[in-house]
C-alpha cells in the first residue's frame, strides 16, 4: 500500500506542476498498486482527480484566474459528454477501456512534446461553437476512460477560447472538476448495475495526499521550466502506455 500512497502524492504533484496529467497516473496506480478492477479504478479516478482539481480551481478562482464564460461554454457540454461516456462504458470490457486509455496516454505524451508557441492564439479570437464541441468530445473521453483531459483542455482554451496560459490553467481545473463530478455520479449507477462498489476510504486517502501533493507541486513548478517538466512527464507516459497495451491488447483482439 506504500506504493499507492506514493502514487497519490505523484498525482497531486502532476496537477500542481503541470495543471494536468493527474488522471493519467490515477488509473494505473489504482489498478496496479491498489489492486482495483478496471471499471472501479476508472470511476475512482474521476472522483479523485475531480476533487483535487476542485481544490486547485478554488485557489485560482480566489485570485480571479478562472474565466467563467469558458467554463460555461466548454464545461457544460463537457459534463454532458462525460455523463454519456460513463454510460457507454457499461457496454464494453474493462480491457477495451484500458487499451483506449493507453492510446490517450500516447496522445497526451505527443501533445506535451509540443512547444507552447503552438498553443498560442495571436488574434485572441473566440470560437465558441468549436469550444463547445471540443468540450463535448473531451467529456466523452473523460467518462469513457477516466481521464480529466487537462492536456486537451488547456490548448483548446488558448487556441479556441483566446485565453492566456495562466488563465487557461485555472479555468481548466474548474472544468475538470465539473466534468469529473458528472462522470463520477453516472459511474456510481453503472457500478451498481455491475455489482461493483467504490472503496471510499481509498478515495478519501488519495484526495488528502493528492491535494497536499498539489501544493508541493505548485511550489516546485514556480522554480522549474514548464517545458522541461512536460517533456520529462511525456517520456514517463510512453513506457507506461506500452505496458498497458501489452497487457490488455491481446484480450481485446
Amino acid at each position: 500500500m506504500f506504493l499507492a500512497w506514493i502514487g497519490a502524492v505523484a498525482i497531486g504533484l502532476s496537477l500542481g506542476l503541470l495543471g494536468s496529467g493527474g488522471s493519467i497516473l490515477t488509473v494505473p496506480v489504482l489498478i496496479y498498486f491498489v489492486g482495483q478492477s478496471e471499471k472501479v479504478a476508472i470511476a475512482g479516478s474521476l472522483g479523485i482527480v475531480g476533487g483535487i482539481a476542485l481544490a486547485g480551481a478554488l485557489l485560482y478562482a480566489r485570485r480571479r484566474l478562472v474565466d467563467w464564460r469558458s467554463v460555461l461554454f466548454f464545461g457544460l457540454p463537457g459534463m454532458a459528454g462525460t455523463y454519456a461516456g460513463a454510460w457507454l462504458a457499461k457496454f464494453v470490457s474493462g480491457s477495451f477501456q484500458l487499451v483506449l486509455f493507453a492510446v490517450v496516454m500516447l496522445l497526451a505524451a505527443g501533445l506535451m512534446f509540443r512547444t507552447p508557441a503552438r498553443f498560442q492564439n495571436d488574434h485572441g479570437e473566440r470560437h465558441i461553437w468549436k469550444l463547445g464541441f471540443d468540450g463535448l468530445i473531451v467529456g466523452i473521453v473523460t467518462g469513457f476512460v477516466g481521464v480529466g483531459g487537462g492536456f486537451l483542455i488547456v490548448p483548446a482554451l488558448v487556441v479556441l477560447g483566446g485565453l492566456p496560459m495562466h488563465l487557461a490553467v485555472g479555468t481548466s481545473l474548474m472544468i475538470i472538476a465539473l466534468k469529473s463530478a458528472s462522470g463520477f455520479v453516472k459511474y456510481l449507477g453503472v457500478l451498481s448495475e455491475l455489482g461493483l462498489t467504490i472503496d471510499w476510504s481509498v478515495i478519501g486517502l488519495f484526495l488528502l495526499l493528492g491535494i497536499l501533493g498539489t501544493f508541493v507541486g505548485r511550489a516546485i513548478g514556480a522554480r522549474v521550466p514548464q517545458t522541461a517538466l512536460k517533456r520529462a512527464f511525456a517520456l514517463f507516459l510512453i513506457p507506461v502506455a506500452a505496458f498497458i497495451l501489452w497487457e490488455n491488447l491481446p484480450q481485446v483482439l
